[in-house]
């Protein structure tokens, strides 16, 4: 019988990934190559084609396993819904003093300057940890971080409140470091999102499963500025503030010591690819353009939220606004984004179309910061609120649209890396940001009691909001540039949905 280009296709019987399936799969993709592509053997060739046939067939399957069953496991979303509680808390943490920081300055005795630095403190600590936390994903993975980040988040708590109850004032000094070890505690929960669902979730998934663990840590953020100032209405109140997140904090860390490392099988084609080390991630990721045109904009956005959740009752006040309303503002900037994002996220995991999304959301975003420059001048509670709804879903949405566009333009390095560079960046520019917010701030009272009915009361931060539209707009062109150096928008992203062609399996 003449030999045939068939006489070297593989019988596919899909078996599960074993101890070795890693080395397996990897003989596998560059055997399947090489048979798929060998030509028929020439006519004048002596070879018998059973036997060349056959010896194919035999070195083939004693080596190989030639067709893989990837599964998703359920216990996925243990590890997800642990995440989720973690990031609330961290954030609950950071915004504790915010949105109630008339009260706040008044129990401790210090100026609301002095307890805006509660915020930035932690940020300032985050951003020191980034570089542990990029170390420990990478080598020990989702679970370690998780349990770094509940010992820090324990002790940062009860330290809170053992210095909050120390004296008349408390012990300011010690309360500012307790909100450091939770500060420390932020990057190892914020980063490790885009981790855990490549880990754990295919390209049908990871959007939708990045955006609510990531999402969790502004509804944390909402929930301070919702909740804080009704725990808060006299300064006597701030002991038991303190107290109630530090018991919710202790409840939200346990379930981190029964959360799974890792999949017992790979769940998706790419989760065989081999991560490039610590170092050469790096350097491509540095080298890249397109990781330039989505971390400015990532980095920018996120500090600018920081800021004006930080800052929204300071914001607000000088014009008379309460300091609830101003809760409510921040919260409404968290929520409705949050509702937009559980939205869109699914779309895009199933559109797959990142690019446009993005290049529609960052407009939005800083059209809504330009606007907000006159909205409390309006004095219009709905205006207000209605900008920073809109600002919030535009925000939101984009937020794991873009570190997940982050990972597919960079495969195959890790995701930890570009994560936790963008969260460690944004943080730090956030701690800056509500520096140089304060410090262009006007002279005078800002809790309203000095409000003469004009656009520019004592204490207002007009400028502030200037130069945070500012920001905004100058990096609007940079994810409108992307696929203009050459590479069209399929060379340059979703490179690793390409690694997953095989649909989920549940187990």
């Amino acid at each position: 019988m003449a030999c045939s280009a068939h006489d070297s296709v593989l019988t596919q019987n899909p078996i599960p990934p074993t101890a070795t399936a890693r080395e397996d799969v990897t003989l596998a993709k560059k055997a399947l190559s090489d048979s798929m592509t060998m030509r028929p053997l020439r006519k004048d060739t002596n070879t018998s084609c059973g036997s060349s046939s056959n010896h194919i067939h035999s070195n083939l399957a004693s080596t190989v396993a030639p067709t893989i069953e990837y599964k998703v496991y359920r216990r996925r979303y243990f590890g997800l819904f642990q995440l989720v509680l973690l990031n609330i808390i961290v954030s609950w943490d950071w915004l504790s003093f915010a949105a109630s920081s008339t009260t706040i300055s008044q129990y401790y005795d210090v100026s609301v300057s002095a307890v805006n630095w509660f915020s930035t403190s932690s940020q300032f600590a985050f951003a020191a940890a980034s570089p542990l936390t990029m170390w420990t994903l990478n080598r020990g993975g989702p679970k370690s971080a998780i349990i770094i980040a509940s010992i820090f988040i324990l002790l940062g708590n009860w330290i809170r409140y053992g210095a909050t109850v120390v004296g008349q004032s408390g012990n300011f000094g010690a309360v500012m470091f307790g909100q450091i070890l939770t500060g420390i505690a932020q990057p190892f929960v914020l980063a490790t999102p885009t981790t855990y669902s490549d880990l754990w979730f295919t390209s049908e998934g990871r959007v939708a499963a990045t955006a609510v663990m990531t999402l969790a840590n502004p509804l944390g953020g909402a929930l301070a500025q919702l909740v804080d100032p009704f725990w808060t209405n006299t300064p006597g109140d701030v002991p038991n503030m303190v107290l109630y997140i530090a018991i919710i904090s202790s409840i939200a860390t346990i379930p981190s010591i029964f959360i799974y490392a890792k999949p017992p099988t790979p769940v998706s084609a790419s989760a065989f690819d081999p991560k490039q080390p610590l170092l050469p991630s790096l350097k491509q990721v540095f080298s890249s353009p397109e990781f330039y045109m989505i971390a400015i904009p990532f980095i920018v956005f996120v500090a600018l939220f920081t800021v004006i959740s930080s800052l929204i009752n300071q914001i607000l006040g000088p014009y008379s606004f309460s300091q609830s309303e101003a809760g409510i503002g921040g919260g409404l900037l968290i929520l409705v984004g949050l509702v937009f994002a559980a939205i869109i996220s699914p779309i895009v995991d199933r559109t797959k179309a990142h690019l446009l999304a993005v290049r529609i959301l960052v407009p939005i975003i800083s059209t809504c910061y330009l606007a907000f420059i006159w909205a409390p001048q309006s004095r219009s509670l709905a205006l207000v609120y209605v900008i920073l709804s809109i600002q919030g879903a535009a925000s939101f949405s984009l937020l794991p649209l873009a570190l997940e566009l982050l990972i597919e333009i960079t495969h195959p390095v890790s995701p930890e890396v570009t994560s936790t560079i963008c969260w460690c960046l944004s943080e730090l520019f956030g701690g800056i940001g509500i520096i140089i917010g304060n410090n262009l701030r006007d002279p005078g009272i800002g809790d309203g009691t000095a409000d003469n009915g004009t656009s520019m009361p004592p204490g207002n931060m007009h400028r502030t909001l200037i130069s945070m539209a500012v920001c905004s707009l100058i990096i609007v062109p940079l994810p409108l540039a992307l696929g203009c150096f050459g590479r069209g928008d399929r060379e340059i992203y979703c490179l690793r949905v390409r690694d997953d062609p095989s649909r989920e399996s549940m187990q």
